[in-house]
């Protein structure tokens, strides 16, 4: 796109090509920048005509398909290359789900202890005979149990390995999203305009504006070599020589992917997160200490690990035990990568020095049943990494992309996982049936390829413009004579109506999702989507739900707000978010303030110690007006402040560009009748003109 916008100034400024210049720079440092304008190069057209590719294919697309879908489902969709596929990804992890059928199996844990001397006890799990074995039934579990209940336990064999553990290599945009998304709760597009913010520059103290990270739209793991020198010199600054592998490490790109800018790093990394915090928001300073993190882990030593494994035998069957432990941190010292689901793996404590051929005492047994579990739905940092695997898309598009998945309601966010809904599988049902092609992942797949290669001058962009319109174009002509409207069936809660006792339905609204009556207009019941949250109601011990106000705001309140039992009724409610502990002084559920990045816990029983006032939490001082009771079963006044603020701002701006315009008799004239409008005497105009000019600071603060 840079490319793009090089060419179509050179055109516009009517620059001769051999005094046309580009110059392309990866971090925004003073020396790199003097560097860059010192080397210029011509501007390369194979990249122009890439990108002129993707937009005019992109445009085809969408510009034709998104109006088929307004008529023949609803008003406001869009369909693409990528959000296309994206959304049939999460349909068809739904449908594995339902189709899925749970498998029974057993587990059977054993209890064993040396004889001589009498200690070291340790867990050790079935694993079959000669080879692995699988228990599907509590008869199966039972067999084994009764076969070894009598038999002698011997060691068969101990294996003592150490394990190196090599650190993951430096950050790409998809990486980056994915961690951010699984360490820090940020959403990929709340990562992008962070790591933006870094890129440009952030003012600090004694250094200026200084740009912290290179550019952070990438699928390169390349590194220069002053970063991997400069990485060098500081670990064996502060860690030492044992954890500097010995030479730089180098990661290899995946094939395809596009090499102009390096993978993402600190500018410098002498700039350490600790130096800078008080420079840096909280946001950004979480996600520069990960990027920082990682590109020093990514040079370090590899971790190694202290492994046994033990292998008893009884009866025939094979039981065995394994314990790992950290024998040298390496770069875990600094960094440790993060993880979708949690490690199934056994966690115990160290094994016991044995021998083979020693014998072993069974202290206890137990066989447990499980069912096998569905697939896991995608998560947002999962989506991202299923659609860089399959290779669709590209670094810029997978913030976008799933921000716009949402926005469309194809697929909703439960906790942090997306799942689809009835207008999603809709529309992914009726692109699969028309146009095939493209929600297939192969064939976007192959086209990012060819987009690819026109960059690298190997492609020409027509070409593949003009043989993918044709069949496309009598695809849409077949869909637009073939396809009826569909109607996007209701997606039915198991909440029921207070009023019919009907299941209430998922609608849209100008805030957001809602419930609804199916029994609409006879049954005129609507209500917030409630979900609950951790913790207890500090007054009546209830549950605590999260609420969604009439104008979209949300905010927790307890499930007795609007109990019909008016001895049971509490009107808890609050904009704080509870979370899962509890305060180590009176076991109250702890809140923390609403809002993005890290928020320290507090306690909001008045009887405790650990008692933060509301005063110092960070909110704004309410007025008389705003501290006035709610009504029954809505939050607090405060859910209206942004409403307020903004009508003031209006008000006040209005009113002042009225009086500063009054000269005129035309502008006097408007002021009379705006003055009539809102009630106000003219006698009274300009003390209001001076009392507004007076608060506008105030209202601009607030609302600021």
């Amino acid at each position: 796109e840079g490319e793009a916008i090089s060419w179509h100034l050179k055109e516009l400024l009517d620059l001769p090509d051999e005094k046309a210049y580009r110059v392309t720079f990866n971090e925004i440092t003073k020396k790199v920048v003097n560097d860059s304008i010192a080397h210029p190069r011509a501007i390369d057209m194979d990249l122009v005509n890439a990108q002129q590719a993707r937009r005019v294919l992109d445009r085809i697309v969408g510009y034709q398909i998104s109006p088929l879908l307004w008529k023949k489902i609803r008003r406001g969709l869009s369909a693409g290359r990528v959000q296309s596929v994206a959304t049939r990804l999460v349909c068809e992890r739904e449908e594995e789900i339902r189709a899925f059928v749970p498998q029974e199996y057993w587990t059977i844990d054993v209890d064993l202890a040396r004889i001589a001397p009498n200690q070291g006890q340790f867990k050790a799990a079935f694993y079959g005979r000669e080879k692995k074995m699988e228990l599907h039934s509590e008869e199966e579990a039972g067999a084994v149990l009764a076969a070894v209940e009598h038999a002698p336990f011997t060691v068969q064999g101990v294996k003592r390995q150490d394990k190196q553990r090599n650190p993951a290599p430096p950050f790409t945009t998809s990486t980056l999203q994915q961690e951010a998304s699984r360490k820090l709760n940020m959403t990929p597009r709340r990562t992008m305009s962070i790591a933006q913010q870094l890129y440009e520059g952030v003012d600090i103290a004694g250094e200026g504006t200084v740009g912290l990270i290179t550019y952070m739209r990438t699928d390169s793991l390349r590194l220069s070599e002053e970063a991997t020198a400069a990485a060098r010199e500081f670990i064996l600054a502060r860690y030492g020589q044992d954890y500097y592998p010995g030479k730089a490490r180098v990661y290899k790109t995946k094939s395809g992917a596009q090499d102009a800018h390096e993978a993402i790093r600190p500018s410098d990394v002498r700039l350490t997160p600790e130096q800078i915090k008080k420079d840096l928001t909280s946001e950004q300073y979480r996600l520069y200490k990960l990027i920082w993190s990682r590109f020093l882990a990514c040079q370090m030593a590899a971790a190694v690990y202290d492994s046994v494994s033990i292998d008893v035998e009884s009866a025939g069957y094979h039981f065995r035990a394994n314990h790992s432990a950290l024998k040298f941190s390496g770069y875990t010292a600094v960094y440790v990568e993060g993880k979708d689901e949690d490690d199934e793996a056994l966690r115990q404590s160290p094994l016991p020095d044995l021998k083979e051929g020693e014998a072993l005492a069974l202290t206890g047994k137990q066989k447990d049943q499980h069912f096998t579990q569905p697939p896991s739905r995608y998560t947002e940092a999962s989506l991202i990494k299923a659609l860089e695997e399959k290779g669709i898309g590209r670094p810029s598009t997978y913030a976008p992309t799933i921000s716009t998945i949402l926005d469309r309601e194809y697929v909703v966010k439960e906790g942090k996982y997306l799942r689809t809904t009835p207008l999603g599988e809709v529309v992914t049902g009726l692109m699969k049936e028309k146009f095939p092609d493209i929600v297939d992942t192969a064939f976007t797949a192959r086209m990012e390829e060819r987009l690819d290669e026109v960059e690298e001058g190997k492609e020409n962009w027509k070409d593949i413009l003009s043989g993918f319109y044709g069949e496309f174009e009598e695809e849409l002509h077949a869909a637009e004579q073939d396809t009826e409207r569909i109607k996007v069936p209701d997606e039915v809660s198991d909440v029921i109506c207070p009023l019919c006792g009907r299941n209430l339905v998922y609608k849209s609204g100008r805030f957001g999702r809602f419930l609804a009556c199916p029994g609409w207009p006879e049954c005129p019941h609507t209500q917030p989507i409630v979900i609950e949250m951790p913790g207890k109601c500090p007054k009546c011990g209830g549950k605590i739900l999260k609420k969604t106000s009439k104008r979209g705001f949300t905010y927790y309140g307890c499930e007795n707000n609007t109990n019909k039992d008016e001895s049971r009724r509490c009107d808890f409610m609050t904009w704080d978010v509870p979370v899962k502990e509890t305060c180590p002084e009176c076991g109250h559920t702890l809140f923390k303030k609403s809002g993005r990045g890290f928020k320290k816990p507090f306690c909001i029983n008045p009887a405790c110690p650990n008692f933060l006032p509301e005063e110092e939490r960070g909110y704004k001082k309410k007025t008389a007006a705003q501290t006035e009771s709610p009504a029954e079963g809505e939050p607090p006044e405060e859910a209206k402040k942004p409403a307020k603020k903004t009508a003031a701002r209006k008000t006040a701006a209005k009113k002042t560009t009225a009086k500063k315009t009054a000269k005129t008799a035309e502008k006097k004239t408007a002021a009379k009748k705006t003055a009539a409008k809102a009630g106000e005497k003219k006698s009274l105009k300009k003390a209001a003109a001076k009392k507004t000019a007076a608060s506008k600071p105030a209202a601009e603060e607030g609302a600021s």
